[in-house]
């Protein structure tokens, strides 16, 4: 990202650019960028092809074009079979691309054995782009609300996160939603984020955790797959699922303290309306079952560490183990 950001500052750019990966947002983004710092809203010079009917000769035809009163002519290319499957004479024109013409290719998946993969590395630049680390994604947060004259603390951002989910569209439109709720104010609190914002990611982890619970497996791993679906990594999936075992086994210790649902908020650090819900599921755990769980979640996310265990397979074994009716 940094380097494409360097092409647009200097305005100096390769011949052809693959841009890769599952972060949507991340990928639309730069391909818009490079886009008007290429072309800006010049239509005579631009060509867009989306899909994987997409005619190699129609878009040769129009590479093969003069530009037309412009230094440049950009061709993107989105979603396409041209980096998953070999096209050798896709791979050689690019081996040779006039100066006047730039390529931008936008792809979730590509195959690195490719011959047009390997011609746009020796020609070009390429840049994968996935999910964000959680750092990152707090990073960005609070740099988008700056911009817009606010703050933010880490609790709300966390809760933000729990919320929507790692994918940046949703939580770039959250973020939009509460700026507008916050029009007046300069800070954006938690109880902004719970009025405002949609919940994604926390009620499938309790849905997930109860259907645990009810022994329900095919409902358990239905809710990890949606979270996939949201970009939840499957690591963070885990620490969600242990933060909410720990909060279960705390309400437990909680109760048999007889302590109040505020008392408890404190304790625990979240909101009370949260122990609310804890209350009703630690009854669908004892003491014992979610001590376990917890310690082979540790055992699960050092074996993901050190390489001994595919992460998206850890923490299926994990919902399966815990929610197989023979398991006591």
């Amino acid at each position: 990202m940094k380097t494409i950001n360097e092409h647009i500052k200097i305005n100096e750019f390769k011949s052809v650019y693959l841009i890769y990966g599952e972060e949507e947002y991340l990928k639309k983004q730069y391909r818009d960028k490079l886009k008007n710092a290429i072309i800006s809203d010049d239509t005579m010079n631009y060509s867009y092809y989306e899909g994987d009917k997409i005619q190699l000769n129609e878009v040769l035809a129009i590479a093969y074009t003069m530009q037309f009163f412009s230094e440049r002519r950009l061709i993107i290319i989105e979603n396409s079979v041209f980096i998953k499957s070999s096209n050798e004479k896709l791979a050689d024109y690019i081996k040779t691309l006039p100066d006047y013409l730039i390529m931008v290719f936008v792809e979730s998946a590509v195959d690195k054995r490719n011959k047009v993969y390997k011609a746009i590395a020796e020609r070009g630049y390429i840049t994968e782009m996935n999910t964000p680390s959680t750092g990152q994604l707090q990073r960005w947060i609070l740099g988008i609300l700056k911009a817009e004259g606010k703050t933010i603390g880490k609790a709300a951002i966390e809760l933000l996160l729990s919320k929507t989910g790692a994918g940046m569209d949703l939580i770039r439109t959250e973020l939009e939603k509460l700026t507008a709720y916050c029009i007046d104010r300069n800070e954006v609190t938690l109880k902004d984020v719970e009025a405002v914002c949609v919940s994604q990611t926390t009620n499938k982890i309790f849905d997930m955790v109860a259907a645990m619970a009810m022994k329900d497996t095919d409902l358990a791993l239905r809710y990890y797959y949606d979270l996939l679906t949201l970009k939840e990594p499957p690591m963070r999936i885990l620490y969600l699922i242990v933060r909410q075992f720990n909060g279960l086994l705390q309400t437990k210790d909680g109760i048999n303290r007889s302590m109040a649902q505020s008392e408890m908020a404190r304790a625990i650090g979240v909101a009370p309306f949260v122990v609310g819900k804890y209350l009703g599921q630690s009854k669908l755990f004892t003491q014992e079952q979610l001590m376990s769980a917890l310690e082979e979640c540790a055992g699960v996310e050092e074996a993901v560490k050190t390489g001994r265990l595919d992460d998206k397979i850890a923490v299926e074994m994990i919902l399966v183990k815990y929610s197989s009716k023979d398991k006591a």
